[in-house]
């Protein structure tokens, strides 16, 4: 559960941030941000903490290299359902949800790497632990 959590947290925080829909961070700041300056940037900044927290935490667990490795896996099983026609990439609004899913995974999997590793080899991850 905890791992799920995590992946919808990451998949809210991109949605909220740009999504094909009216409803999102981007759309709302262009059109308001002459007349909600100040809660323009409060929410801007809300937004930027949360990519701050996901992105070192998944870099810290998975690193540069574990982050591409996801999005490639993610990128052959997207071409291998586009090349079995079960996906049509006609559609760019469907495409730009697809990368929103793609990139909520890989945030998911690095914030939540030590749970996938405990379940997988049974060792424990430590905190660093400063002297």
């Amino acid at each position: 559960m905890g791992l799920l959590l995590r992946w919808l947290i990451a998949f809210l925080l991109l949605a909220a941030t740009y999504n094909p829909t009216d409803y999102n961070y981007v759309v709302w700041a262009r059109a308001n941000y002459v007349e909600e300056l100040p809660l323009t940037v409060l929410l801007g900044l809300l937004l930027l903490i949360g990519y701050v927290i996901y992105l070192r935490a998944t870099l810290r667990s998975i690193g540069a290299f574990g982050m591409t490795v996801v999005l490639a896996v993610l990128a052959a099983v997207a071409w291998v359902l586009h090349d079995y026609n079960m996906l049509s990439l006609d559609n760019g609004a469907v495409n730009i949800w697809l990368a929103i899913l793609a990139l909520s995974i890989v945030l998911g999997i690095g914030l939540g790497w030590s749970i996938v590793r405990r379940m997988l080899t049974g060792q424990v991850d430590v905190d660093d632990v400063e002297a």
